[in-house]
This record gives structure tokens, C-alpha cells and sequence, in this order.
């Protein structure tokens, strides 16, 4: 709140040529963060009433006294609404932090990338599928809003999937990689429903995976749930899919191939896009509204990708790590699977050997990126939270 937020917003307003009303707002929301309390939206802003419900505990104290995922929602919101991203008028539906995600989608690393999927060409499907997988999971570490916030750098330490074949991969604190594939199996009519996170270096991975599911029977559908507005920088919204699948459709060889096919499938109606309010709001999933959860219930497996949607999922708490991930999910309405890159505190699920481990490591091993989880839940074994 005292460092990543006010690092923003001066790479916002250094990133377009905002005129002097947006500078000023600007100046108030920092201003705000750090010496202020949390002042509700302006009157004639489209969700004003709903944030007054959302916060109406947490309006006219510090900034630092809110619970940080409702901090960090509401500043988003904020910052849209500094920038004129909601207002009639010429940035309306800017998205403050399109040329960050632009300059990464048009990187060199995105296209060292993309060729590599060349070398799974004469891989066998089992092969590809861990692969790919493993993709998805690790492409999280590109976060825009972590590395801004680490410096602008990739964090180093253990280097993903380089452990022996049959071996377990030390970067990874818990791997139910076996009991999701278990889930999908080749042949049946599954609908996976995919809560993405990131787009870029995040989302391509995930398009990758998605074609993979379809091309070899592990679902028969997809829907993509992405950000209905620009969120926490790097969010994946609807245009950033558009994005990421032109990058696909324009490289050459199997990354193509795959855009293609993507792209086919979505006039198919075999991939879907989706989105809901629901995704920008400052609660855990435990409190999604009605018309999502009956959503979410009719999908086989609904994967959930990256650090917000694992805090969202558990709960944003300081929970023991060895708390069961089940007990935590059991409320959740479809067999459920978090793919995430730790950077935040929390963490469950863990053998306590590995916490053991972790924590004689000296590591900053839950907040530097260097490590994963691959965490599944099966079958519902409880009635929701919410009853």
C-alpha cells in the first residue's frame, strides 16, 4: 500500500498523455493512500451505491486499516475512475495499462516462447500435457504488477521443471498435477471453466493449455471467465484474449497451428468467453452471487489460475499452511483446481515436512515467486459456507 500503489500510479500517468484533470485525481488518490483516509466514490459514479455497500465500514479511516484485498479492489477502482475510464467522454474505456501489456506481448521473450512449442512436436500427448501444464502454471511468475513491485524483474531461485524425470520438482510445495489429469480424461464430455489471471506471457499459456484439453478429449468445452475492467495491471480482460490470440495466429509453426484452432473453436462455440462483476469485486469466492455459482456448478473441473484467485479461493488469511485445501474449498460449487506462483502469505494444503523444509531454507519462499502449487479438490464434501 505505502510502495507498490504509489509506484503505479506515477507509471500510469507516465504512460499516457493524460490532460490536467486525470494529474489531478491522480495527485488526490496518492495523496490519499499515504496521508488520508479512504474517501467513497464520486457522486454519478456507476457503482457508487455498491461501494458504499462494499465499504461502508472502512470509509473515513486510513487506507492501512482496511483488509488488504478489499484495499487493493478499491484502489483499481480508483485509479479507473482518475483516469476517466468510466466517464463520458475521450478515455472512456482506456485501459490505463494497455502499453504495459503490449510491450510484453510484443517482447522477444513471448517469441522465444512461442518457438519453443516447436519442441514438443514429437512429444507423446502424456508428455505435452505435463509440459503444458506446467506452462500455465509458471507463466504467472510474469506478473506486471509483482515484478513492479520486485523491481521489474522475474524473480530468480528455483528453476521450474528442471527436476529429473520420476522426481519431484523442488520448486513445486504441492503438486495434485496426477488427481486433475485423473479428473479430465481423455474421451469425456467435460466442461472446464478456466478463471484466468494474467494475459501476456500468463494468457498464451493458458490459450495453449486450453487447445490441448480440446485436441485430445479432456473437454468437450471451455469457458474462459476473464476481468470485466482493467485490474490489479496484467488482468486478463476480453480485448487482452483478442490480443494474446493474434500474437498466436501471426508466429510461426505449432504456435500458429494453435491460434488457429483456438480461434476456430471459439466461432465453434467450443471456447467461450465470459465474464462477471463478481471478478473485480473486493470479496473471496465464498461470497459469489447466485447466477456464478449455479455457473460455475455445471462445469466438470473449474481451474483457477494465479495468486489473487488462490487468496480469493482459501480466504485471505494468515491461515496454518497445513490446514487442508479441501476444508477451505469444500464451500466451492464444481471439483476445483488452483494453479498458482506464490507471492502472497497464503498458503495451505502443505505436507509439514515440506513447511518444515520451506522454513529452514531461509527462503523468502511464499512471496518471491520462486515456488508453485498445483492443488486440487475433487468432489464437493460439504455444503456451501454461505448455506
Amino acid at each position: 500500500m505505502a510502495e507498490r500503489h504509489p509506484a503505479l500510479i506515477e507509471q500510469v500517468r507516465e504512460a499516457f498523455p493524460y490532460g490536467p484533470r486525470q494529474h489531478r485525481a491522480l495527485d488526490t488518490l496518492l495523496h490519499e493512500i499515504v496521508h488520508g483516509v479512504v474517501e467513497p466514490l464520486a457522486p454519478g459514479s456507476p457503482d457508487r451505491e455498491l461501494w458504499l455497500g462494499w465499504g461502508q465500514e472502512h470509509f473515513g479511516r486510513p487506507w492501512f486499516d482496511a483488509p488488504f484485498l478489499w484495499g487493493e479492489s478499491y484502489f483499481y477502482r480508483r485509479l479507473l475512475g482518475a483516469v476517466g475510464y468510466f466517464d463520458e467522454g475521450p478515455w472512456k474505456g482506456v485501459d490505463p495499462f494497455a502499453s504495459f501489456k503490449r510491450a510484453e506481448l510484443l517482447g522477444s521473450t513471448v517469441e522465444e516462447e512461442l518457438r519453443s512449442l516447436d519442441d514438443l512436436a514429437g512429444a507423446s500427448a502424456a508428455e505435452r500435457a505435463a509440459a503444458l501444464l506446467q506452462a500455465s502454471l509458471w507463466g504467472n511468475r510474469a506478473d506486471l504488477g509483482f515484478r513492479a513491485a520486485t523491481g521489474g524483474s522475474t524473480p530468480g531461485g528455483s528453476t521450474p521443471g528442471e527436476s529429473t524425470p520420476g522426481e519431484a520438482d523442488p520448486a513445486l510445495v504441492a503438486d495434485d498435477s496426477a488427481l486433475l489429469w485423473s479428473l479430465l480424461p481423455a474421451g469425456s464430455p467435460a466442461i472446464v471453466a478456466v478463471i484466468a489471471d494474467n494475459t501476456g506471457r500468463e494468457l498464451i499459456p493458458d490459450l495453449v493449455l486450453i487447445d490441448h484439453l480440446l485436441e485430445h478429449g479432456h473437454a468437450d468445452r471451455v469457458v474462459l471467465h476473464v476481468k470485466p475492467a482493467p485490474y490489479f495491471v496484467s488482468d486478463a480482460m476480453t480485448a487482452d484474449v483478442v490480443d494474446c490470440l493474434r500474437r498466436l495466429n501471426s508466429a510461426p509453426g505449432g504456435a500458429g497451428e494453435i491460434g488457429v484452432r483456438v480461434w476456430e473453436a471459439m466461432g465453434a462455440g467450443r471456447i467461450e468467453v465470459r465474464t462477471h462483476p463478481f471478478f473485480c469485486s473486493p470479496f473471496p469466492y465464498d461470497r459469489m452471487p447466485e447466477e456464478l455459482r449455479a455457473e460455475l456448478g455445471a462445469a466438470t473441473l473449474t481451474i483457477l489460475k494465479g495468486d489473487l484467485n488462490y487468496r480469493r479461493l482459501v480466504g485471505d488469511r494468515l491461515w496454518p499452511a497445513t490446514t487442508p485445501f479441501a476444508d477451505l474449498t469444500a464451500y466451492f460449487p464444481s471439483a476445483v483446481a488452483a494453479l498458482r506462483t506464490l507471492k502472497s502469505d497464503v498458503v495451505v494444503g502443505l505436507d509439514p515436512r515440506i513447511q518444515e523444509g520451506l522454513d529452514r531454507s531461509g527462503q523468502e519462499w511464499r512471496t518471491s515467486g520462486t515456488h508453485a502449487l498445483v492443488q486440487v479438490r475433487a468432489a464437493l464434501s460439504a455444503p456451501p459456507r454461505n448455506g
